[in-house]
């Protein structure tokens, strides 16, 4: 069956199945002037231009929908309507609970690391949504990731031997690289629709490092990892390419630091532990926008 999403108020409403989406034609919800998109649609298109749509809910279908159709975007290669604002977090507490749990043990037994954690990443990414682009997905596999893990393990237990301090320094680079390396895989097999975005990671591993360094030297400051934080996240937000919006980062440190002070206390009993990661999830990602590109 066709999804069906449709603009209102310059925000993007869906999806709906057919039957749905055609009681929303029949009760005048989408009109005839009304951008919609479905499966298969090359971009957004009055629902007065869909043959057979605005016959009313019992009319034949519109179209016959390629599954994987490309994403949601306008005519002439700009963003379709709906396509800005802000992202949205969110998941059942009882799934995240026994994932997280499952995740944790099989990071536990070192072996299992690389394929739960992308059964954990196809799972937590559908979650996110992102104006403008329906069904989110990660592609990723999970052989991709033995390389790096298993070799970080081998130099990790070779240097462990040696207790050269300089050595263990030299690991910390290469754990902080494995990190950058990490985030372009993640970035690169984001999907939507089945389709992938072509998004990619630009920031330099210089940067990177250079970032992560300051953060270790602002946590002697106790407050001032906050500030750093907020404006790492800034800086990696900017880094992403391929997309025709730029990214935004809206949070300030003092809003990340008295939420991180929250959960964090609250954490400290256990149980509220899932809860207060949807806390923090969700403003992260209502902090996160998508904006007009060159706009800000």
């Amino acid at each position: 069956m066709a999804s069906w999403f449709y603009a209102s108020e310059g925000k993007q409403q869906g999806p709906y199945q057919e039957a749905q989406f055609r009681d929303l034609v029949a009760q005048g919800v989408v009109r005839a002037d009304t951008l919609v998109w479905s499966e298969g649609m090359a971009g957004w298109q009055k629902a007065a231009e869909i043959p057979g749509l605005m016959a009313g809910a019992g009319g034949p279908p519109p179209m016959i929908p390629q599954p994987g159709g490309p994403p949601m975007t306008g005519s002439g290669g700009q963003a379709g309507p709906g396509s800005e604002g802000s992202l949205a977090f969110d998941f059942g507490i009882l799934e995240f609970t026994w994932r997280s749990v499952v995740t944790l043990i099989g990071m536990i037994l070192v072996i299992p690391a690389p394929w739960v954690f992308v059964w954990y990443t196809k799972w937590i990414v559908p979650c996110i949504r992102v104006p403008g682009r329906p069904n989110l997905s990660f592609t990723g596999n999970a052989m991709t990731l033995v390389p790096w893990y298993f070799g970080f393990i081998v130099l990790a237990i070779a240097i462990a031997f040696t207790e050269i301090q300089v050595l263990n320094n030299l690991l910390f680079i290469v754990q902080i690289v494995l990190y950058w390396l990490m985030i372009k895989w993640l970035v690169a097999n984001l999907a939507s629709s089945g389709q992938p975005l072509g998004l990619s990671f630009v920031g330099s591993v210089w940067a990177y490092i250079g970032w992560n360094l300051l953060l270790a030297i602002s946590l002697l400051t106790i407050i001032g990892w906050a500030w750093v934080m907020v404006a790492q996240t800034r800086w990696f937000c900017r880094n992403i390419q391929g997309t025709r919006r730029d990214i935004v980062f809206n949070g300030s440190g003092l809003q990340f630091l008295w939420r991180a002070i929250v959960a964090a206390i609250l954490c400290g009993f256990i149980i509220p532990i899932p809860w207060m990661y949807r806390w923090m999830g969700s403003w992260m990602a209502s902090q996160t926008e998508l904006v007009p590109r060159g706009s800000r």
